[in-house]
């Protein structure tokens, strides 16, 4: 098996920075070396210094594709394998291939000429990486439709930066070196922007530098090498969360810009504190230190010390940058040092301990909630059995009168005990093991009735019985309190994954499902999403027996924005609830957010659509409207010379021209009327059953010399049809017009009808270029047009009055090719007997154009 080729990759920043250029200079100096190179495919776009330098490298034929009656030029895959060569330099790496070639992308035939065992050098640009295909359309407003995987590019043997600045590209396209002269103005004021330029550059600096990152972590990872090598500054801080912890942040920023070092930020969580609430100022820290230009990092380990070297390490850092130890002498005595542990163990890592004010952080007051995660009714009933079911077992044991030993009467006892700690927790169960004691003691343990215990073999039996007893109540109160504790924090994140799988938590049906989710969650009686109007407040949803009118009318609510309150009632929160909570509360406020930010998207939107229409709409006016006019006074200008002697035939011609475009602006003035009432959805359509046949005979009538070019072929026996022969003798009027301008001269446009499938599809046949399946939404933008080639008639508003006209009757406008070539407008009409209700009135949409 052949030994798989070498990949290089010519990376650039944009079109025009001299990829292709490098690519055969490298070449050249290949074949210099007597290495066997041949061009596989090169694709010079014309420029005269690329086909220069093409010079005498071999050149591989290339393949002839046709393609929807075009001839296209794409590499030769086969000749290239069975030409063999050492190096094959193949351009544009994420170029498509035309349809029926081999593979789809120029990416797939490389792997199979790098698997065949020949060298590869290719050249591609950074827009099209697949996972920057979001990135390059924020940046240029452009979607890359070619794209490569970035594991493809990974996977080269070597990436070549082809760096060129913003201005030297600029000064490349200024002189015709990169686009013909024609083309120069509008890439200078789209993509080729300074700005985007420069984005680019960024980027594609940023994503090799990275790629170098990648090669250098697996080279050391490979031959196990485990110090750090300072190939680039980068400075790590540990956070903590605790007070004062901003001005380490500060510090270790100000020695990451003065080493133009990267920043990077850890916070160390303990494996136990998963759940527990964050650190009051973590927040705070955290946004302080993404402002200062860091990364935000969390790393979960028992041992702040290990953890924070392990990540230094893995981060290839040069500085690590910690706090001054808050802990006391006692605690570090008992518990260790963390900070003694990172210089011991930091090797060739700068460490710096830095000092600051701030006081020490409060010990945890977890212990003295022990039982709080049980509820207060369950605690209670608790404490009722300890103090009034031990009696009365005990007059129980006392009635039955049998003579039970004492190590019996214990085991009763303890039974008693451990059903106590499974309901109420530790401290019902403690209370109930020390009266267990003390009932025994004086009602079962000779002598009776006295505190006294004559054999030391009871003495030994209560010690054991009370021991036990404690014991075992405080481990099942724990696992009980634990088990309430994982319910509720199963039902939270349940509640939360629900809320974060849904697109709009907010609103609608999945809002009262989320208010339903936070109810159980934290077992109140009411909650409620408010929100502040004019009026008053505004629910937006709700959940629980009581309606919240008012946030006062809550035991607690919570500030989503400024006028959105999550209002409770009756809930007893804990500290962690409340961290959850606030964790809900979050989620809603972006939810609120996003849903505000989007209604004003929607009115921009619909603002540009208003300043697109009325540029267009300008545009129209300017010509397809002057140019009646004028050609109407030309000729009654001719007409009222008083200098010339018109012959009645010359009269005669006046007259019929002013006729014919009187009827022609008549039509552009209705398009723009009917375009207006589709917009405003003033359009009342008018049902009757009428005649197919009749139909479309009155909507050729009015189309003049236009419907000689049409053959009909409609039935008569067809059955008639339910709509309103108005607005559907306008549609056909429409479709026929464009489809009669599109079709080649000579060759007839066909209208023909049939049943099908309980419908009645009307059919619009030509034989013209056809539409391409991604430009089909296109045609109902308003004032489209497809091609400029097409004979500027109209104001390209046909094809859209006609879909909102037939959306409006509830019909179908479907487009299909036509085989041998051209396009077919089927529109799907409802037959009489399938009719809804008359005089029915419907809204008409938005989209409106013509092809």
């Amino acid at each position: 098996m052949a030994k798989k080729g070498r990949l290089r990759v010519f990376l650039g920043a944009a079109p025009g920075v001299g990829k292709t250029y490098a690519m055969l200079e490298e070449g050249h100096r290949l074949q210099s070396e007597e290495h066997d190179v041949a061009i596989g495919f090169v694709e010079p776009h014309g420029r005269r210094d690329t086909i220069a330098l093409i010079g005498d490298l071999e050149v591989t034929p290339r393949a002839q594709l046709n393609h929807r009656g075009s001839t296209f030029d794409e590499m030769d895959l086969e000749a290239v394998l069975q030409r063999q060569p050492e190096v094959a330099l193949i351009d544009e790496l994420a170029h498509t291939n035309v349809p029926g070639s081999r593979h789809d992308k120029r990416w797939q035939d490389v792997e199979l000429i790098l698997e065949a065992g020949i060298d590869v050098l290719t050249t591609l640009n950074i827009q099209h990486l697949e996972s920057l295909n979001d990135v390059i359309y924020d940046i240029t407003g452009v979607t890359q439709r070619e794209t490569i995987p970035d594991e493809m590019v990974r996977r080269a043997n070597q990436i070549e930066l082809v760096d060129l600045t913003q201005e030297g590209i600029t000064e490349r396209m200024a002189a015709g070196k990169i686009y013909p002269p024609e083309r120069i103005d509008a890439a200078l004021a789209n993509y080729f922007r300074p700005g985007n330029l420069d984005a680019l550059r960024e980027l594609a600096l940023s994503w090799t530098a990275d790629r170098v990152d990648e090669a250098l972590a697996r080279y050391r990872e490979i031959h196990g090498i485990a110090e750090l090598w300072e190939t680039k500054e980068r400075v790590v801080v540990a956070i903590a969360g605790a007070p004062g912890g901003d001005t380490l942040i500060r510090r270790a920023a100000r020695m990451a810009m003065r080493a133009r070092a990267e920043l990077a930020g850890v916070f160390i969580r303990p494996t136990h504190g998963l759940a527990a609430e964050d650190p009051p100022e973590l927040a705070e820290q955290k946004d302080l230190l993404e402002q200062l230009g860091g990364r935000y990092y969390e790393v979960v380990g028992d041992d702040v010390g290990v953890a924070l070297l392990a990540f230094a390490k893995g981060e290839n850092a040069t500085q690590l940058v910690v706090g001054a130890s808050r802990r006391s002498r006692l605690e570090e005595w008992l518990q260790g040092s963390p900070i003694d542990k990172i210089i011991r163990e930091s090797g060739a890592l700068d460490v710096h301990i830095i000092s600051y004010e701030g006081p020490r952080r409060p010990r945890s007051r977890r212990r003295a909630h022990v039982g709080a995660s049980i509820s207060l009714r369950r605690q209670l009933i608790a404490w009722v059995m300890a103090l009034g079911g031990l009696p009365l077992l005990t007059w129980l044991l006392l009635s039955i009168g049998t003579d039970l030993a004492l190590h019996n009467i214990l085991l009763i006892y303890l039974v008693a005990a451990l059903i106590i700690a499974a309901i109420g927790g530790i401290w019902p169960a403690v209370a109930a093991a020390v009266a267990g004691f003390l009932m025994a003691n004086w009602f079962f343990t000779p002598p009776v009735r006295t505190w006294t215990i004559a054999d030391p073999a009871n003495l030994f039996s209560l010690v054991s019985f009370v021991i036990v007893a404690v014991t075992v109540g405080i481990l099942v109160g724990m696992s009980t309190r634990r088990s309430t504790e994982a319910h509720k924090a199963r039902a939270q994140a349940e509640a939360l994954a629900a809320m974060a799988s849904q697109t709009h938590p907010v609103f609608g049906v999945a809002a009262e499902g989320l208010i339903h989710s936070i109810r159980e969650a934290f077992a109140l009686r009411a909650a409620a999403i408010r929100r502040r109007t004019d009026e008053g407040w505004e629910t937006l949803a709700r959940a629980g027996e009581e309606y919240l009118s008012t946030p006062d009318q809550a035991t607690e609510s919570i500030e989503l924005t400024d006028d959105t309150v999550l209002v409770l009632r009756d809930g007893k929160l804990t500290a962690d609830d409340r961290r959850v909570l606030r964790a809900f509360a979050a989620q809603i406020r972006k939810a609120v957010e996003r849903e505000a930010l989007e209604a004003e998207a929607k009115r921009a939107e619909a603002m540009v659509e208003t300043d697109r229409l009325r540029t267009a709409l300008l545009g129209a006016v300017s010509h397809d409207l002057r140019t009646p006019l004028a050609t109407i006074k030309a000729s009654v200008t001719s007409l009222l010379e008083t200098g010339v002697a018109w012959s009645p035939e010359q009269t005669h011609a006046f007259l019929t021209t002013i006729r014919d475009e009187a009827e022609r602006l008549n039509r552009l003035v209705g398009q723009l009327l009917d375009a207006s009432r589709v917009q405003t959805g003033g359009v009342h359509v008018f049902f009757q059953e009428v005649s197919l046949e009749q139909v479309v005979n009155a909507a050729l009538a009015g189309l003049g010399p236009v419907a000689e070019q049409v053959d009909v072929e409609v039935a008569e026996d067809l059955p008639q049809v339910q709509t309103d022969p108005t607005l559907i003798e306008r549609v056909i009027a429409n479709l026929v017009e464009n489809a009669v301008r599109w079709s080649p001269p000579g060759t007839p446009v066909t209208v023909s009808a049939g049943l099908v499938s309980g419908r009645i599809d009307l059919r619009i046949t030509d034989r013209g270029p056809g539409i391409p399946h991604d430009r089909r939404d296109e045609m109902f933008q308003p004032f489209q047009r497809l091609s400029d080639t097409q004979p500027r008639e109209g104001v390209g508003l046909g094809l859209a009055i006609s879909r909102g006209f037939l959306d409006a009757m509830g019909n179908e406008l479907l487009i299909e090719d036509t085989p041998g070539g051209g396009t077919s407008m089927v529109i799907g009409l409802k037959p009489a007997r399938a009719a809804q209700t008359n005089d029915d009135v419907r809204p008409l949409p938005k989209a409106i154009d013509d092809r």
